[in-house]
């Protein structure tokens, strides 16, 4: 992931409410959830989540699909393994991190 595409991707998410739906879909899986789905869980207006899945879509966080009369919003969890490899990449001082993402302090 390149600098500019994680700053975008940092300041889409720098927002309670856009975080919110962003961990919800990443709950949801591959099958994502459809827009009164996401709006029932978040419990704001259409137009305020229209918005917030615009930006977050804009980022490459999220894509959409339509099935029929229904829109489907999906993580994309490859542009998310890249932001979290982006921010990680130099972490522990170059020593492997342990299972759990956390650096081995013992190695470092």
């Amino acid at each position: 992931m390149e600098l500019l595409e994680t700053v975008k991707a940092l300041a889409s998410l720098a927002h309670e409410t856009r975080l919110g739906i962003f961990r919800l879909l990443v709950q949801a899986g591959s099958g994502g959830l459809a827009v009164g789905q996401i709006n029932e869980a978040i419990q704001i207006p259409a137009p305020t989540l229209s918005f917030h899945l615009k930006e977050l879509s804009h980022a490459g966080l999220v894509s959409s699909r339509q099935e029929g009369r229904f829109v489907y919003y999906t993580a994309n969890y490859d542009v998310m393994n890249g932001l979290v490899s982006y921010l990680t990449e130099n972490c522990c001082q170059g020593t492997a991190c342990i299972s759990n993402n956390f650096c081995n302090k013992e190695q470092a």
